[in-house]
């Protein structure tokens, strides 16, 4: 489909250079369906893993690289076939997506199964993470751009955060916040939702005003 991807993440320009890199360097054989098929499988895996954090310290490790496969096959996909030229808009557009959701339904499930967070909020961040993909979805459709970045942070940002959380509660899944033992998950989690529903409302705000004023007459 016809839109315009805008990435404003910290990381997106140099992600970008370096994947173009990356792609022009690929071997033939391997094209943008294997790519995707390994971010997909890599999820369910780094949810998996996560679950096992705290039996299992050494699962971190796991997850970690899992979110690393994540990311090569999920961010360069798209990369390789523009490079190559070979573009199948619609069908990369629905793909991409419905891997996404599957991926982040397998890896809050892992974080809940882990213990790491309570189920209850678990439950909830997947509910905001939703309303933010259903947003932006509708505002591509309405509006031709899909934004896959919100204050800074896209999807490259989340994967470093997460890993970094992983490996912090393979040593202790807890923190002291104003002189409260809460799970680190948690305090987390609660971030996550608070930005995903600020980011959803500013949006829908935002593309409900354009769009009513490009159709006022």
């Amino acid at each position: 489909m016809d839109h315009t991807r805008e990435n404003c993440s910290f990381l997106a320009e140099p992600e970008r250079r370096l994947l173009t890199a990356i792609a022009r360097r690929m071997p033939a054989a391997i094209n943008s369906d294997h790519l995707t098929l390994l971010g997909l499988v890599s999820m369910p895996i780094a949810g998996a893993a996560f679950a096992l954090i705290p039996r299992t310290p050494w699962a971190a490790a796991t997850f970690v690289a899992a979110l690393a496969a994540n990311w090569f096959g999920d961010s360069l996909d798209g990369t390789l076939a523009r490079v190559r030229n070979r573009q199948r808009p619609r069908y990369g557009y629905y793909v991409d997506h419905v891997v996404d959701l599957v991926g982040t339904a397998s890896l809050i499930a892992g974080i809940a199964a882990s213990g790491a967070m309570h189920p209850s909020l678990a439950i909830l961040l997947f509910s905001a993470y939703v309303l933010v993909a259903a947003e932006s979805f509708l505002a591509t459709h309405a509006l031709g751009v899909f934004r896959i970045s919100f204050g800074g942070f896209g999807p490259t940002e989340l994967r470093i955060v997460l890993a970094i959380g992983a490996v912090a509660i393979a040593d202790s899944p807890w923190v002291d916040v104003v002189g409260r033992r809460l799970l680190l998950f948690d305090v987390g989690g609660i971030a996550a939702i608070i930005g995903l529903v600020g980011a959803f409302v500013l949006s829908a705000l935002r593309n409900s005003r354009a769009l009513y004023f490009a159709e006022t007459r």
